[in-house]
């Protein structure tokens, strides 16, 4: 599967996820957990869907495998921090180290598509 296709399949999940979450704060009056769900959101659905055009709008870079896996450790990295967020925000402070683990993962992820981006923008300018 190529990089836009999986990201933009995992936004559309997270994007329904994030609906019927935000649903179900509005239903519960309970908001605890509104920090959580705005970072699955923008991680989630936003951030991931812009790396999918991205990644479309560049065939070269959609086929390889670093930019698979640069889209799989978001995602793992967004879940893993958005359990953690929802955790700290609940009152369980053993989320934290989920949370700055996710947020490595995420920053890894980062790393690696501002590389892909530098490194197609080197070559497609020469």
């Amino acid at each position: 599967m190529r990089a836009s296709s999986l990201s933009f399949l995992v936004a559309a999940l997270i994007l329904a996820f994030g609906m019927l979450w935000g649903l179900a704060m509005a239903i519960s009056q309970d908001h605890s957990t509104l920090t959580a769900h705005a970072h699955l959101n923008l991680l989630g659905w936003v951030s991931l869907f812009l790396f999918g055009l991205f990644y479309r709008l560049h065939p070269a870079l959609d086929a390889a495998r670093v930019a698979r896996l640069q889209v799989l450790i978001w995602v793992i990295g967004t879940i893993v921090m958005v359990i953690g967020v929802a955790m700290i925000h609940m009152g369980n402070h053993q989320g934290e180290p989920l949370a700055g683990a996710g947020s490595v993962m995420v920053l890894v992820s980062v790393a690696l598509f501002v590389w892909q981006v530098i490194r197609h923008e080197r070559t497609s300018a020469a």
